[in-house]
C-alpha cells in the first residue's frame, strides 16, 4: 500500500512536463491528486507539445492513486480560488499543495529567436510579466486560498518548484529575479505558518527531461539528468515524513532528497 493513501494534493500546471511527472510521483504512493492545467482533451492546445490535464489524471489513476483533472489558468484569480474550493469541497482536506505552474516560457515555440537577445534590454517585457503573473503571482494566490484549509487540519505540505537560477547572475534577469522571488516567499511563508504545523519549501529539481527539453535534446548533456516522475518522488518523500517540518522554509533539492530518502528514478539500474 502506498505511503500517501488517504492523502489529498494538488498540481498546478501538469498537463505535461515536471507537473505531470509530480502528479504521477504522488500518484503512485496512493494518493488523490488533483491536477490544473490549461489543455483539456480536444480543446484548442496551448503549446505544441502533447499532453492535457485529463491524461494526467488518467495516469496518476492507473498508477494506483486518484487522478482528478480540473481546467485551470492560474493567471485568472478566480478560477484558482474555484480550483482549491472544489478540491475542498469535495475531500474536506488538503495535505500537499505543489506550485508548478510558470509563465514565459513562450519563447520556445512562439517564434521568438530568444537566442540573438543580447542582454535583458533587448528581451520583451512581457516577458517578466508573465514569469511573475503566471508563475510568482500565481504561486502566491494559490498558496493563499489553500493555506486557510491546511492551518485548520493543522497540517499541510507546500512546494514551490523553483530553480537554483535565483542564485546565478547569469540565469537571465527576468528568470533570476521570478526564482529569488519564489524562494523569498518560501521562507516567509514558512515564517509564519510553522505555529500552525504547515511546511513549506522551494524544491530544485536537476535537469528534467520534460518533453521540451526532449524536443531540444541535442543542445543538452542528459547523463546526469532526471525523470519527471523523480521530481515526484522527493515531493512524495516529504509528504510521507512525519518530521517533514525540519525542512520548513528551506530550499531542497531532489538529488539530495534521493539520498536523503533513499527513492530511485523510474529508470535507475535495479539495485541502485
Amino acid at each position: 500500500m502506498g505511503r500517501l493513501v488517504g492523502r489529498v494534493a494538488l498540481v498546478t500546471g501538469a498537463s505535461r512536463g515536471v507537473g505531470k511527472g509530480i502528479a504521477l510521483g504522488l500518484g503512485e504512493q496512493g494518493a488523490t491528486v488533483y491536477v490544473t492545467g490549461r489543455t483539456e482533451v480536444g480543446g484548442s492546445p496551448t503549446t505544441p507539445l502533447d499532453g492535457a490535464v485529463q491524461e494526467t489524471a488518467e495516469e496518476v489513476t492507473a498508477l494506483g492513486g486518484r487522478g482528478v483533472a480540473i481546467a485551470c489558468d492560474h493567471r485568472d484569480d478566480e478560477q484558482t480560488r474555484q480550483a482549491v474550493a472544489r478540491v475542498v469541497a469535495e475531500t474536506r482536506r488538503l495535505d500537499v499543495l505543489v506550485n508548478n505552474v510558470w509563465g514565459g516560457y513562450e519563447y520556445f515555440w512562439d517564434g521568438t529567436e530568444f537566442w540573438l537577445e543580447a542582454g535583458f534590454w533587448t528581451a520583451p517585457i512581457d516577458r517578466w510579466d508573465s514569469m511573475f503573473q503566471a508563475g510568482v503571482r500565481a504561486h502566491y494566490v494559490t498558496s493563499v486560498v489553500a493555506a486557510s484549509t491546511m492551518v485548520a487540519q493543522g497540517s499541510g505540505l507546500i512546494v514551490n518548484v523553483s530553480s537554483d537560477a535565483a542564485g546565478k547572475d547569469d540565469a537571465g534577469v527576468s528568470y533570476g529575479v521570478a526564482k529569488a522571488a519564489t524562494d523569498r516567499m518560501v521562507a516567509c511563508m514558512a515564517h509564519e505558518l510553522r505555529e500552525h504545523g504547515v511546511t513549506a519549501v522551494s524544491l530544485y529539481p536537476g535537469l528534467v527531461r520534460t518533453e521540451s527539453v526532449l524536443r531540444a535534446a541535442e543542445y543538452f548533456d542528459l547523463s546526469d539528468s532526471e525523470s519527471p516522475q523523480y521530481v515526484g518522488r522527493a515531493i512524495a518523500a516529504l509528504a510521507a515524513d512525519p518530521e517533514v517540518m525540519r525542512h520548513t522554509g528551506q530550499v531542497v533539492r531532489t538529488s539530495e532528497l534521493g539520498q536523503e530518502y533513499g527513492f530511485t528514478d523510474i529508470d535507475a539500474p535495479s539495485g541502485s
